[in-house]
């Protein structure tokens, strides 16, 4: 599964792996493809420095590369506490009511409530880059789009590729706009933040738009034949998140959240914005359905809704209250049924691109040798 964009980054497939977890990164990075590791839970600079470490002492010398969530624009002067005054005390209340209703048990006194709106603020992704910039990674993927000019200018100096992702051709003709070097074309089908364009509509219409430059293929693809099909359209590559969730090496701290994927199918997701405010695909629980209740307030917009709901997410969490338990993900969850290696996806990846290929030859009456 090679292109020219795998060849120029030195990986053997063109499987390109975002993950929050060091050690799917690196077990991605080592089983041939290229690892990504997702930075916007990391707050302090210095535990992003730790998983760089351990990611950079078990890849084996193979090329990895970081995922920030950085705006473009700036909003200067406007502090957390200040976002948190804007949230309407009846929402507060809704949120209140609802881990009530399930008998949620508040957190221990002091307990820090996980994730907050800091994982998204400019600054902080710049603390991670000053960070990672220390690391010999090859690629600088931004989840929100273009990164501020200045940033893609400090990654091209020191030789590493920066890709962002775009939901539209509009989008991606932006980002080329910008000097982006890669444009990942994010599906419907996709986990996390997504537009309403399906992959099979998407990619080839992103290839058209911003050809030469490589365009990765994301959303819904989690065997080889989709690989193949991306590929087909154009794409030099695919970019993987949800089919991780489910590897051996990740750690989700859950083991009821484990279970809700293994037996979820390709229906049982949801693009919702009960968790940060934009549309994002997720397991469908009663948390989701609650914050579309008619009868509710309904989601804040971001970055107000994520502030609000942080600590909520973090008590379901903690306590796997299983009606409400989720997580982002995509509707290739229904692939999801067993706990695999990240070594094991690789192998079934590589065989169905292998068929996928020769009965496309077949059909062309061509030999595939």
């Amino acid at each position: 599964m090679q292109t020219e964009l795998s060849k120029k980054l030195g990986v053997e497939h063109a499987v390109f792996g975002f993950t929050p977890f060091p050690a799917v990164a690196a077990a991605i990075s080592r089983a041939g493809g290229f690892g990504v590791l997702g930075a916007v839970r990391y707050t302090a600079p210095d535990e992003l420095k730790r998983d760089l470490d351990w990611i950079e002492a078990r890849a084996e010398g193979r090329p990895y590369g970081l995922d920030v969530v950085m705006p473009a624009k700036q909003v200067e002067g406007v502090t957390e506490a200040d976002i948190e005054a804007m949230i309407p005390e009846a929402h507060r209340q809704f949120v209140t009511d609802t881990l009530a209703k399930y008998g949620v048990p508040e957190l221990a006194e002091g307990e820090a409530s996980g994730w907050r709106i800091t994982g998204w603020m400019e600054q902080v992704a710049r603390n991670q880059l000053d960070v990672a910039f220390d690391y010999p990674i090859r690629l600088l993927a931004n989840a929100l789009g273009s990164p501020p000019p200045d940033v893609v200018r400090r990654a091209h100096d020191q030789g590493v590729l920066v890709a962002a992702l775009a939901g539209s051709a509009r989008h991606a003709v932006k980002h080329k706009d910008a000097g982006i070097d890669i444009v990942v074309a994010q599906g419907y089908e996709a986990g996390g933040h997504t537009g309403e364009i399906a992959s099979m509509v998407l990619t080839p219409e992103v290839v058209d738009a911003v050809g030469p430059l490589p365009v990765l293929a994301a959303g819904g693809i989690g065997s080889g034949r989709q690989v193949a099909a991306a590929l087909a359209l154009g794409a030099q590559g695919v970019w993987l998140g949800s089919i991780w969730l489910t590897t051996t090496e990740a750690d989700l701290h859950s083991p009821a959240l484990t279970r809700k994927l293994l037996a979820a199918g390709s229906g049982d997701t949801v693009r919702s914005r009960a968790l940060t405010g934009k549309p994002a695909r997720q397991l469908r629980t009663e948390w989701t359905d609650a914050w579309e209740d008619a009868d509710g307030p309904g989601p804040l917009p971001m970055p107000l809704q994520g502030l609000l709901v942080a600590e909520a997410v973090s008590r379901i969490q903690k306590y796997e209250v299983e009606p409400l338990l989720g997580t982002p993900v995509g509707q290739i969850v229904g692939r999801m049924n067993s706990e695999r290696s990240v070594r094991a996806v690789f192998d079934d990846l590589t065989r169905g691109f292998e068929q996928a290929v020769d009965r496309v030859y077949r059909i062309a009456g061509r030999s595939g040798q």
